[in-house]
């Protein structure tokens, strides 16, 4: 799979691919409608197929002092665009040169004279160019006018709940990391450098991998069913995210106890799939009744992750 930044210098041989254009934050079950779509339509053209998304997101650009809660940091999300079969990854910069295009002008120099699509594929609520004064019926309006094809695609929901990346958030801010994945089509996952801690799990005999929780992150505190990745490597697991409030209420810190794992984590890369919850996060009137509740913890998480 191919990964191109900008516009402006796209190989020859990469032009004239279908397009599906979004933040696909999450590359949820909506996202992968449009993703399937621009596949079947590139299999129509005999062309390549393609995503177009934005770095940072208009919103992180706009509100730079806010913190915003990424579901798929990016180097995630080429993994799992790759994994969904597509050819081309195009990374725009999103900065004020973009931000002052008309939606005219993006059409023109960003999908007719930049990449060249045969195809386009949106959401029926995407809206762009320069206060956003673009829609869907104009892109339509464009691909005729222009000669390329446009499909704009419905709300994907199921029972009546729409995919989409609020709903995950706020799923996840619930602590229900299934209802998450069940959005999004796979469990949830969480990227950072394993960081020191004050090695009280290891006093108890939990020793922990401590993950920073991403900026904005927001889900639920408590104790989760996980499995830690090293090197792709998959560990089964436990996690507690929260406060400490037997000890401190200090700063949320994602602690990991890897099962039958002894090797030194410090300043490694890890990932955590986060696969079911297990209990909210509770203060205990002593270490004796903490460890006594992290001991029946741990066989749960066990129980659930020989299910999973």
């Amino acid at each position: 799979m191919h990964v191109v930044h900008g516009h402006k210098h796209v190989p020859p041989e990469l032009r004239g691919s279908a397009v599906a254009i979004g933040n696909f934050d999450g590359v949820h079950r909506g996202h992968r409608a449009l993703i399937a779509e621009a596949k079947a339509r590139a299999a129509e053209h005999k062309a390549l197929s393609s995503v177009l998304v934005f770095e940072p997101y208009p919103r992180e650009f706009f509100q730079p002092n806010e913190a915003h809660f990424r579901l798929t940091p990016f180097k995630r999300k080429v993994v799992i665009f790759e994994r969904l079969g597509l050819d081309i990854v195009f990374v725009e910069p999103f900065d004020a040169e973009l931000a002052a295009l008309s939606a005219e002008d993006f059409i023109e120099r960003v999908i007719v004279a930049g990449l060249g699509a045969s195809h386009v594929v949106i959401g029926y609520d995407f809206y762009f160019g320069h206060k956003r004064g673009g829609n869907p019926e104009m892109m339509l309006r464009a691909g005729e006018e222009l000669g390329f094809g446009v499909s704009v695609m419905p709300p994907v929901a199921e029972a009546g709940e729409p995919f989409s990346s609020s709903a995950v958030r706020l799923y996840l801010a619930q602590g229900d990391v299934k209802g998450a994945a069940h959005m999004l089509g796979e469990s949830w996952r969480v990227a950072g450098k394993v960081v020191g801690g004050a090695k009280r799990g290891t006093g108890m005999g939990y020793p922990t991998a401590n993950l920073p929780m991403p900026k904005g992150t927001t889900l639920g505190h408590g104790i989760y069913a996980v499995r830690a990745y090293f090197d792709g490597v998959p560990h089964d697991a436990a996690a507690y995210l929260g406060t400490r409030p037997t000890f401190d209420d200090g700063m949320p810190v994602l602690e990991v106890f890897l099962f039958d794992f002894n090797s030194d984590l410090y300043g490694r890369d890890m990932e955590v799939e986060f696969v079911d919850f297990i209990r909210a996060d509770r203060k205990f009137h002593s270490v004796d009744e903490l460890v006594a509740q992290m001991d029946k913890d741990i066989s749960a998480v066990k129980a659930v992750l020989a299910r999973a």
